[in-house]
């Protein structure tokens, strides 16, 4: 009899074919055979949603564990610490606020690992299983991102025994004469000048002060101040009595605020040769600008002239 009309169903006991996409996790499957990772389980009453928050964000490790009194006090903590931070930025007791915020989101992190591993590690594993946790922390966190804040967001200085908070996000082509800025001197090849028999060392390797010309400006040097484009001005520290420039293009004309040491046979006129090189900042060498104040905290260390 012909069976053309019956529909044949597979067999319950016969294994599903493996797709051919399934080659892609292999390695995966072979990997978790080798380290025996399928013993691992997420821990008793937290999903992957609460165990991946619970190690990203402080203090939710205690709340996904009905701890609701002791996360509401480590979120405290985390908050006094960061505010402590950022007020007292580039300061021993800013640095302190640093340390208890990293603190309290290991100690977060290694609640849970406690109550995740309790029944398989012996107390010796978990203190060391508790340092290896702060140090990763540290460095897999919050020292990336101190660094990316650093480079494109705000960085401390500490200029003259005080620190100046600095803005980084302030574009070269946006400033204009009179702007203070903050500028690096590493393209000045900082360290001793030697001049005729004596030597004068830069102590800092960044400098500040108010842009006195752009590009374009002329800025001539006499024995009672200087000049921009002829509106005079009082002369600053150790600038010359003489001469003329023409600020380049892409550069501006900011009397560096340096501290400064001698010795041998450095006059003032060495000096004041060796402080106009460094006069001339290109945007390269642009950090940023200071806060007028951080916090309540005034930065400028003298005001600037006034510009014409």
């Amino acid at each position: 009899m012909a069976r053309s009309h019956i529909e044949e169903e597979p067999l319950a006991y016969y294994p599903p074919r493996a797709r051919w996409w399934g080659r892609i996790f292999f390695p995966w499957f072979k990997l978790q055979r080798a380290l025996h990772l399928e013993k691992i389980h997420l821990p008793a009453g937290y999903t992957a949603q609460q165990f991946l928050l619970s190690l990203l964000l402080p203090a939710h490790a205690f709340f996904a564990n009905g701890r609701r009194t002791l996360g509401w006090v480590f979120v405290g903590v985390y908050v006094f610490s960061a505010a402590l931070f950022i007020v007292a930025l580039g300061y021993q007791l800013g640095s302190l606020g640093f340390g208890l915020m990293i603190s309290a989101h290991a100690s977060s992190i290694i609640f849970l690992e406690g109550y995740w591993l309790r029944a398989h590690c012996q107390f010796g594993l978990r203190v060391a299983l508790a340092i290896v946790t702060l140090l990763a922390v540290w460095l897999a966190v919050y020292s990336p991102l101190t660094s990316f804040a650093e480079a494109h967001l705000i960085m401390p200085l500490r200029m003259r025994g005080n620190v100046v908070i600095v803005q980084r996000l302030t574009a070269p082509d946006h400033i204009r004469r009179g702007d203070w800025i903050m500028y690096s001197l590493q393209e000045h090849s900082v360290g001793d000048a030697h001049r005729e028999g004596g030597a004068a060392r830069l102590q800092s390797g960044y400098s500040w002060g108010p842009v006195l010309a752009a590009a374009g400006d002329t800025v001539i040097f006499s024995t009672n101040g200087f000049s921009v484009n002829g509106v005079s001005q009082p002369a600053l520290p150790h600038m010359p009595v003489k001469g003329e420039i023409i600020v380049p293009e892409n550069h501006w004309f900011v009397w560096p605020e340096l501290a400064i040491s001698g010795h041998g046979n450095f006059s003032e006129a060495n000096l004041s040769a060796l402080m106009l090189d460094l006069a001339t900042v290109s945007e390269v060498e642009f950090v940023g600008q200071p806060f007028q104040h951080w916090f309540g905290r005034k930065q400028k260390l003298y005001e600037p002239v006034h510009q014409p």
